[in-house]
């Protein structure tokens, strides 16, 4: 399960973003994660509690927005929600586009106590 490092990562780095700005602990976190990132939310969701556990995010409350899946069809120009990397335009059926949303996975704030 990937998940559980990638919630190492991020309490790594929100751990060393709050301790640059010398705060006490961590209130909150908003995460945005992208549909086509690869990330699966409810995996992520089982890893957090150990990734968290004795750190400044122990106690924090955790936000987590979806990315849609856009992207902009290569052959016509179409803008297209993407469900899957392999979908084909809906407008010209090709499969060669430009990914323009989704893939994301960051955090997006952080919420400290001094």
């Amino acid at each position: 399960m990937h998940e559980l490092s990638i919630a190492v990562g991020i309490v790594d780095l929100a751990e060393k973003e709050a301790e640059k700005a010398n705060a006490k602990r961590i209130v909150s976190i908003e995460l945005e994660v992208g549909k086509l990132s690869g990330v699966v939310l409810e995996a992520l969701e089982f890893a957090w509690p150990v990734a968290v556990k004795g750190s400044m995010l122990e106690k924090a409350e955790k936000v987590v927005v979806e990315i849609p899946g856009k992207a902009k069809c290569s052959n016509c120009g179409a803008l297209f929600d993407l469900e899957n990397l392999y979908d084909a335009c809906p407008e010209c059926n090709d499969y060669i586009k430009e990914v323009v949303q989704g893939k994301e996975l960051r955090i997006k704030s952080l919420e400290v106590d001094f």
